[in-house]
């Protein structure tokens, strides 16, 4: 089940919270203060259905500088705005706080309700042209408007007419990976804690497993049930205005501020490169400042790059992508800085002289909605899973761009896995040509050399490369190992070998040849001899003449009868049959008899 949402904006005591209480019948006014004061502290929640049969939910914010936090956290995460000016007074103070909070957060998509008409109803068309003069620039300037008096009850039918035309024309919600953040916590006795926001992306299911990130870290949680509207639901869509009940902790380790996510599927960040979307230019923008996003207020510490990049340290990190935008407010100050926008939630450190002249260069370049190809560029390689999570790969979307090939779960820069390929032969032929009994260049090794950032692209690079792998090493096909000043000794070993197969040379005939194991072992690579166990050495055909000795002996034989009729001692015999029946050629019968296996 979905619904629409849609944030109030304007100057304290305009008559939002009457405007939503006339529309809905509903008090959005939590708070027995509020009432009294006849002034909105903190957000309120109303919901009602339009006469298209569309179902929206209200947020009403605070319109009072003293409560400019609360104000963001509500229009944060909305992305439909009722902005709300009195005809009676007209543009004011705050009414240009939530016009800039409104255009720093990009919302393009609202209604202009005019309240109060019945005081001055002969100043509409002055006000509106001033509303529509300061709204100049946002993407509410052409926004519908309608006048109303919410006391008298004129004008709300056009306004729930205009309201259904927008939220009609308003894109679908992003589908996929879950993302709400926090706007409150409480306890319900009996079910424990209960969390509520706006849900703008992904779906919610009762049941779901899901990841808290708060002020004290990531922490997993259960969604043991869920609310939309005083209503049960077994899921919920965006965008909709939800009250989902956890199972996994207390309502005093949740905070405004806090997100509910899918699991392992957002980068969480305390490091962004932005752009600049309004305000001042950053490099005449305060160091200190506090950014918003979603209903979270976090300080953070601004570095300009130039007049509209910059990079943001903020002092706990958040769930934020690319294209999200954040709010840049003075901590000092109850007023708006600007906007910004992120270009990149994992930017690289900047170490060397000149990285900040090159980073706001390419930071000029990029696109606001990201470029696979840059970022796959500047890493080498990159996990598919890591860009989706960046926001550089929208869900399903697995074609690379013509420079980047896939090798399993990694997108790798086609010049990045060229150097690769290229160095990987060099170091291999080089180890060849330096040592011919070398077995070849570990995987490890390999791994070093490149700096692989993962060891399951050791494969990949290795067939790429034209090597083959044996034993853990890579060799190159090319390469079936010479045996250089030891050769001639191998010949002696073959040669007395195919005299008498099965009489393997002693230690000393061995070190008398000076064919140690390392020698030994290059010859058994080259396909010369066959090693088993117990220092034992024979030709590689030796099984195969064993197995014709043995196929005329009585079944089943001994290790005494195979021994004589091999014609060698138990050194070999022993090890010999072992081998033969691990090849599945023999099978042993009891402890002391063996069989051909036909």
């Amino acid at each position: 089940m979905s619904a629409h949402v849609v944030a109030t904006a304007g100057h304290v005591d305009h008559g939002k919270s009457t405007l939503v209480r006339a529309l809905t019948g509903m008090e959005p006014d939590r708070w027995a203060e509020e009432r009294r004061r006849g002034l909105t502290i903190d957000l309120g929640y109303a919901w009602t259905t339009l006469p298209s049969g569309r179902d929206v939910a209200f947020v009403d914010v605070p319109g009072h500088e003293r409560f400019l936090g609360n104000m963001l956290a509500g229009l944060g995460p909305a992305p439909v705005v009722c902005f709300v000016v009195a005809v009676d007074e007209g543009w004011q103070a705050q009414s240009g706080d939530h016009r800039d909070a409104v255009a720093a957060l990009g919302i393009e998509r609202g209604v202009v309700v005019l309240t109060r008409a019945d005081r001055a109803p002969g100043r509409t068309g002055a006000v509106l042209a001033q509303v529509r003069a300061e709204l100049a620039g946002t993407g509410l300037h052409d926004a519908p408007a309608v006048t109303v008096s919410a006391l008298e009850g004129t004008g709300l039918a056009e306004l729930r007419t205009a309201l259904d035309d927008v939220l009609a024309r308003a894109p679908a919600p992003a589908a996929g990976r879950l993302r709400l953040w926090v706007d409150r916590s409480f306890t319900i006795t009996g079910s424990g804690t209960v969390v509520t926001g706006t849900l703008t992306a992904g779906a919610l299911r009762q049941g779901d497993r899901l990841q808290l990130l708060g002020h004290d870290g990531p922490r997993p949680v259960v969604v043991r049930g869920l609310h939309s509207r005083n209503e049960p639901h077994t899921s919920l869509d965006p965008f909709t205005r939800v009250a989902v009940n956890l199972r996994g902790l207390s309502a005093s380790d949740v905070r405004r501020g806090d997100a509910l996510t899918t699991p392992d599927a957002w980068p969480v960040t305390d490091v962004l490169d932005v752009r600049r979307g309004t305000g001042p230019a950053l490099t005449d923008t305060a160091e200190h400042l506090v950014v918003h996003a979603g209903t979270a207020a976090v300080p953070a510490r601004l570095s300009p790059f130039d007049d509209d990049h910059a990079r943001l340290v903020l002092d706990r990190p958040l769930p934020l992508v690319l294209g999200d935008r954040v709010v840049l407010r003075d901590p000092g100050s109850r007023s708006v800085l600007g906007g910004a926008q992120v270009l990149d939630a994992d930017p690289p450190a900047l170490r060397r002289r000149g990285d900040r002249a090159r980073r706001a260069a390419r930071l000029a370049g990029l696109d606001a909605r990201g470029d696979v190809l840059v970022e796959v560029a500047r890493r080498g390689a990159v996990p598919a899973q890591h860009l989706h999570r960046l926001g550089l790969l929208p869900a399903g979307d697995t074609a690379p761009p013509a420079d980047v090939r896939v090798l399993g779960d990694w997108w790798v820069h086609a010049p990045v896995l060229d150097s690769w390929t290229r160095r990987l032969r060099t170091a291999v032929d080089e180890l060849h040509s330096r040592d011919p009994l070398a077995a070849g260049l570990s995987r490890g090794a390999a791994r070093d050399l490149l700096a692989l950032p993962d060891a399951v692209l050791v494969d990949p690079v290795v067939r790429g490369a034209g090597l083959e792998q044996d034993g853990g090493h890579i060799r190159s096909p090319q390469h079936r190992g010479g045996l250089g000043p030891h050769e001639a000794a191998v010949l002696e070993l073959e040669r007395r070998l195919g005299a008498e197969p099965f009489r393997s040379p002693e230690a000393d005939d061995l070190a008398a040849l000076r064919l140690g194991a390392r020698e030994l072992a290059a010859a058994e690579r080259t396909g010369r001899l066959l090693r088993l166990g117990d220092g034992v050495v024979l030709l590689p055909t030796a099984p195969a003449l064993a197995m014709r000795e043995l196929s005329r002996l009585p079944q089943p034989f001994t290790t005494s009868q195979a021994r004589q009729s091999l014609g060698t001692t138990r050194r070999v015999a022993i090890p010999l049959l072992e081998h033969l029946d691990a090849r599945g050629w023999t099978r042993r019968v009891d402890a002391g008899h063996r069989t051909v296996v036909r």
